[in-house]
């Protein structure tokens, strides 16, 4: 279940001017450069920006995302017909054979369910191609995130063309074992509405999810560090294996 940042059309339709530094993405741009990938799904595509800047390159690009709002205000950008888009999540994907699949920022930890998560491993390891390989980060729980999640620490004006001022901020509401709970506030300043958003991560241990990676049949290539938040997140590059006649 997608939270209402991204299902609430509105929100939906603010998400990318109240996050506009995607810097986090480079990285991925960069790991699809090295991997020669030509055909990558984008699972948790929320509002298209990575796989546009994907098509950009001339990439063939296959978004999913269970977000309706979501996905609508990625199909109304430029360029957005050379994605092909697809309401839904990774367990229930057509037939694809691509190069690469990516959970980019927070994809990976908004699936808590333990049978949505290993089916989400499962889909993108059946989407790929043999020799593929998956790319998604998590944040290290050691790091404790969430110890700054508050209004102080957040809060912020937002000016969003044809919009207004739109002011922000989380509060973190509960944690409990590896999940963590907080909740997001809009208010709009040109007609006073007061929207909220509930999130909750689930902060996977290394270990876990490397075994929950082996247990799906990958080979784990590579544990990288975040370029974007050095020592607080890890990068996991995982293969899909290549039979002996397979490129």
């Amino acid at each position: 279940m997608a939270d209402e940042g991204f299902t609430h059309p509105r929100l939906a339709a603010i998400y990318d001017p109240l996050d506009p530094d995607r810097g986090d993405l480079d990285a991925y741009l960069a790991l699809a450069e090295r991997f020669g990938a030509r055909r990558v799904l984008d699972i948790g595509c929320g509002t298209g920006v990575f796989a546009l800047l994907l098509a950009d390159r001339g990439i063939e690009v296959v978004a999913v995302d269970p977000a309706r709002a979501s996905v609508d205000v990625a199909r109304a950008k430029p360029g957005a017909e050379r994605v092909r888009w697809i309401r839904g999540d990774a367990t229930a994907l057509p037939p694809l054979r691509v190069d690469l699949a990516t959970m980019t920022a927070n994809v990976a930890q908004q699936i808590v369910d333990e049978d949505a998560w290993q089916g989400t491993l499962k889909g993108a390891f059946e989407a790929l191609r043999p020799g593929g390989r998956l790319v998604f980060e998590i944040r290290n729980p050691a790091e404790r995130a969430w110890e700054t999640w508050n209004r102080e620490a957040s809060h912020a004006v937002t000016d969003v063309p044809g919009v207004g001022s739109v002011e922000t901020w989380v509060d973190l509401t509960e944690v409990t074992g590896p999940l963590v709970t907080f909740r997001w506030t809009y208010v709009f300043a040109a007609d006073g509405h007061i929207l909220t958003s509930d999130s909750t991560l689930r902060f996977r241990e290394r270990e876990e999810v490397e075994a929950d990676l082996i247990a799906q049949g990958y080979t784990l290539q590579e544990v990288r560090d975040a370029p974007d938040r050095p020592g607080k997140e890890f990068v996991f590059v995982a293969r899909r294996p290549a039979g002996p006649l397979d490129s």
